[in-house]
């Protein structure tokens, strides 16, 4: 049991060679970790020598701290004033309390009016703070991959059918067993108080109401625990990226197995390093103090087939869905493997490596290549919808399920959960009026017949198939 110590005191460590802050009452030693923090060492000391719990929840759940701080860098309580404790976010039983002040949706039509997505995007650019559009908004480079991403859906036609009774109409599915009740899934996105105080506790109550799959984001401001809490009917996964520190991964894996909402662990693959990501680079320059190192980059760059699913398996009893696959090749190669019972297509939002295909051309690539990848494992996909033709048309390519990322912050910080919701409802009923419209009664009926392709024939990959390459890969690393 540590002392209690008084703000005055605190306060006299605020620099680099001896750096504390307060965090939810208690007094951290953060002084070795500056050189670790993966946002760069100019933000802990701005907030250095006192209470910095309001700007840690912007970003970060509590439970992060275990994680990254050892035991023995805990120092004691801190002595709160009156003003101090009435400020804090107040926390029980898991879930997470908002002020109701906190959330003014002023300058905002009401929702109901809101008849697209596009639209949603407009009003968020008019609430969110600078630092929220450049984390968001940012892709790699030229942002020529996130462009295409929306893009490469306009050159796909649709097929409608006539003469067809689609009076009943369903959305509901099945991803990796799990039954939801859209084929729309809410894919990991960081930092989602940014967008606002609910974080992704709205979007899970958004997703509860249409009993929709979200995956939570490893860099999630708030705990997994109090996310699946606010989302009772939801369906959930759980991001993972293996850092640097093995044992920090080891012991979040541990958090999430006390997590039975929890169905399934997406591993991202598709960062191992961070894209040139210029509008959030040149937010982050500002912010750094001189002299700060740059940011430091914490996940594992070391990643191999069989040693990191054999050491997953070895943490995890849950399916195991591979995120970032971007070639054909990897898609084949992930059915090699029993314990990948999924694997989601995805580029990053762009926000990775400039250039490369849209997902939908990856599962154009797919089906040309290596079909049967379909009927071994789940393929996802997620990165430029904004239309529920869009789902339509990704569906029918043999999607199980068809992922957004931005478009869940907008509605957030739009309307709160209120906003999240209207965005799964727009995507929800322009998927069924596309699916009315082409005589289809269920998400299982959409095929290949319902779309023409023939634009894309000449963007795919036109050389050998390599599936015996990749065979002779795994059987050299057995």
């Amino acid at each position: 049991m540590g002392r209690l110590w008084k703000l005055s005191e605190v306060s006299k460590h605020a620099t680099q060679d001896s750096c504390w802050m307060v965090l939810h009452g208690n007094v951290y030693d953060i002084t070795s970790f500056l050189s670790k923090h993966p946002g760069g060492r100019s933000i802990l000391l701005t907030n250095a020598g006192q209470d910095a719990s309001a700007a840690f929840d912007s970003v970060h759940p509590v439970e992060i701290l275990e994680e990254h701080l050892t035991p023995e860098q805990v120092l004691g309580k801190v002595e709160l004033d009156v003003k101090s404790k009435t400020m804090m976010v107040e926390k029980s039983n898991g879930a997470l309390q908002i002020r109701p002040d906190a959330c003014s949706s002023s300058n905002v039509p009401p929702l109901a009016s809101i008849l697209s997505l596009a639209e949603i995007e407009s009003y968020a650019m008019q609430r969110l703070s600078p630092k929220a559009i450049s984390y968001y908004v940012s892709a790699t480079d030229d942002e020529l991959t996130k462009a295409a991403n929306g893009q490469i859906y306009r050159s796909i036609l649709l097929r409608p059918r006539v003469f067809v009774d689609c009076t009943e109409c369903s959305l509901e599915t099945s991803i990796l067993g799990n039954k939801v009740g859209l084929p729309i899934f809410v894919s990991p996105a960081a930092m989602a108080r940014l967008a606002h105080p609910t974080g992704e506790a709205g979007i899970a109550g958004a997703c509860s109401k249409f009993n929709a799959l979200q995956i939570i984001s490893k860099n999630a401001s708030i705990s997994p625990a109090a996310i699946v809490s606010a989302g009772p009917g939801a369906i959930f996964a759980w991001q993972l990226y293996v850092l640097k520190d093995l044992a920090a991964t080891e012991r979040t894996l541990a958090q999430i197995r006390k997590i039975p909402q929890i169905k399934f662990i997406v591993l991202t693959l598709d960062a191992p390093f961070p894209g040139k990501r210029e509008a959030d680079e040149r937010f982050k320059m500002a912010e750094v103090a001189g002299g700060a190192p740059p940011q430091a980059w914490g996940t594992e760059s070391g990643l191999t087939w069989k040693k990191t699913l054999d050491w997953l398996c070895r943490h995890t009893s849950l399916p195991i869905v591979l995120k970032g696959v971007q070639t054909h090749e990897d898609a084949y190669a992930a059915t090699l493997f029993p314990a990948v019972k999924g694997i989601i297509l995805s580029n990053h939002g762009g926000r990775a490596l400039d250039t490369a295909p849209p997902s939908i051309q990856v599962l154009l690539e797919i089906r040309k290549f290596c079909p049967q990848v379909l009927d071994t494992i789940d393929v996802l996909v997620d990165g430029g919808v904004k239309r529920g033709t869009d789902v339509v048309k990704a569906l029918a390519l043999g999607a199980k399920g068809v992922g957004i990322g931005r478009a869940a912050l907008y509605g957030l910080s739009v309307g709160g959960q209120d906003g999240a919701e209207r965005v799964l409802k727009i995507l929800a009923d322009e998927t069924m009026t596309a699916m009315r419209l082409l005589g289809v009664k269920s998400v299982s009926e959409l095929s290949p017949r319902h779309i023409n392709t023939n634009a894309l024939a000449l963007r795919l990959f036109d050389g050998p198939s390599g599936l015996e390459q990749v065979e002779r890969e795994r059987q050299s690393k057995l």
